[in-house]
């Protein structure tokens, strides 16, 4: 009984504590600058050190990076789809048409304007933007809109070739979520690498839940 006396007096300090001395809940903002922050906020590296975690993490995961010019993207975006044998590729409505003028001729763009999953499916992969890259744990940040497209072109096609500009690759996801507050009113997904699941006896598979082969071209 002892035990659960102490149990019950501890959980009702808290809540005490919680509720602040006048029984008030605190703000969301006093509750958000009250929880401790002792992990590093900022980076440390210079751009080349940032830029060789950022790639060596995406190497970790299976990537293949490429790196080019920005007057050259779309020569080095022909390239890998001519390598990966793609031939029909989604793009989202507004991306940059400069990027598609090297591949016209032997890849098919199709623009998404609202197609249906089996028709996303069906194509042998997608193009689009990001908005930001985080080095310390080789993600991609993908804002749904403009050259990033709907979500949905993210994850149902097999292959994906993004393209990030190499000033917007971050070290630290700290700095990373303080950047993605300018794109908080749209959907935001974060790509570690190509989709991987594994089972309960720890058989590693490609693809469940989004592209099997990820591509990522650094522009800068």
């Amino acid at each position: 009984m002892t035990d659960a006396l102490n149990a019950r007096a501890e959980i009702l300090g808290r809540i005490r504590s919680a509720l602040g001395r006048d029984g008030s809940l605190p703000s969301a903002q006093q509750a958000w600058q009250a929880i401790p922050r002792e992990y590093k906020l900022a980076g440390q590296l210079n751009p080349a050190r940032r830029m060789d975690l950022f790639v060596d993490r995406l190497h970790d995961y299976g990537v293949h990076v490429t790196h080019c010019r920005s007057h050259a993207i779309a020569a080095a975006i022909a390239e890998r789809f001519r390598a990966r044998n793609k031939r029909t590729i989604l793009v989202p409505r507004e991306i940059d048409q400069t990027w598609l003028s090297e591949a016209e001729e032997d890849i098919h763009f199709l623009t998404d304007e609202s197609l249906s999953y089996e028709q996303l499916d069906h194509c042998d992969g997608v193009l689009t933007g990001c908005v930001l890259g985080i080095a310390e744990t080789g993600t991609l940040g993908i804002s749904h809109g403009s050259a990033n497209g709907r979500r949905a072109l993210t994850l149902i096609p097999d292959y994906h070739l993004c393209v990030i500009d190499a000033n917007s690759v971050m070290e630290t996801v700290p700095e990373a979520f303080q950047a993605l507050e300018a794109y908080k009113d749209r959907p935001i997904t974060l790509i570690s690498g190509p989709s991987a699941t594994a089972d309960i006896e720890m058989t590693r598979i490609q693809g469940v839940h989004g592209p099997r082969v990820l591509d990522v071209l650094i522009a800068g």
